[in-house]
């Protein structure tokens, strides 16, 4: 029977070249996921189906909730699916739940928004058992500078100055209505919300974000640096390891 298997997966990406799958690059949480699938479906070697994700985490990038599909032939019920998977993935790869959906489901295309988190540590000590989900800075920012000046960020904008991709085609045009700042003692965490981030995007907003925080830029610069619409004007990209996919909405 022809199914459209939707599937919430999390994963530790420390190991992995991003979700993408690449050619001749195995170590992508995509490029797993069809490997598995394949074997759980019998194809013939070499036909593997296309796992489509609601987004394209970077290398290093984690994912506690992020959406996929897929279309099988297959019998197996929603729970045969999800051991199946959970046995013959890596560790560092699980899967929460499988669903069919209907056939017109897409989980890149039908997704509304999505909600990520970028986690710094600003104590002194070293956070050696949280380390590959952190962003160590050795000092505390200002987080009510970073405060005011997220706030420049919300609303709908042409966030060009914040994509890494300088030949990006499509539009550059995004929405954020939220950005939080919650510090929870040595850490401090930012949430952004969106209907879609360009690539790199919430690393380069938390990289300005910091530079504000240190004083290195001021709250104030935060406009001319959007309407420049150039990346070089903002600030650096923030490492991979603190940012993680919270949830992805339909």
């Amino acid at each position: 029977m022809k199914r459209n298997v939707k599937l919430t997966i999390r994963y530790d990406g420390t190991r992995y070249y991003g979700w993408e799958h690449q050619p001749g690059e195995p170590m992508t949480i995509q490029g797993k996921l069809e490997q598995v699938s394949a074997r759980m479906l019998s194809l013939p070697e070499g036909e593997i189906p296309q796992i489509i994700g609601a987004g394209r985490t970077d290398a290093g990038v984690h994912a506690r909730a992020m959406i996929a599909c897929f279309h099988a032939d297959t019998d197996m019920t929603e729970e045969e699916i999800k051991r199946y998977f959970n046995r013959y993935l890596p560790d560092d790869i699980g899967i929460d739940r499988v669903q069919f959906a209907s056939p017109r489901f897409h989980a890149r295309y039908n997704a509304t928004g999505k909600l990520y988190c970028y986690s710094l540590w600003t104590g002194e000590s070293k956070p050696v058992f949280e380390r590959r989900y952190l962003t160590v800075l050795g000092a505390a920012p200002d987080v009510e500078k970073m405060r005011d000046a997220a706030a420049h960020f919300i609303g709908t904008h042409d966030f060009k100055s914040f994509c890494a991709n300088p030949r990006m085609k499509k539009s550059t045009v995004r929405t954020v209505d939220e950005i939080r700042l919650k510090q929870e003692g040595d850490i401090l965490r930012i949430y952004y919300h969106g209907n879609g981030f360009l690539q790199n995007m919430v690393r380069i907003l938390t990289g300005t974000l910091l530079e504000v925080g240190f004083s290195r830029m001021e709250s104030k610069d935060i406009p001319g640096i959007m309407a420049a619409l150039d990346r070089k004007k903002a600030g650096p990209t923030a490492p991979p390891e603190g940012l993680c996919l919270i949830r992805v909405d339909y």
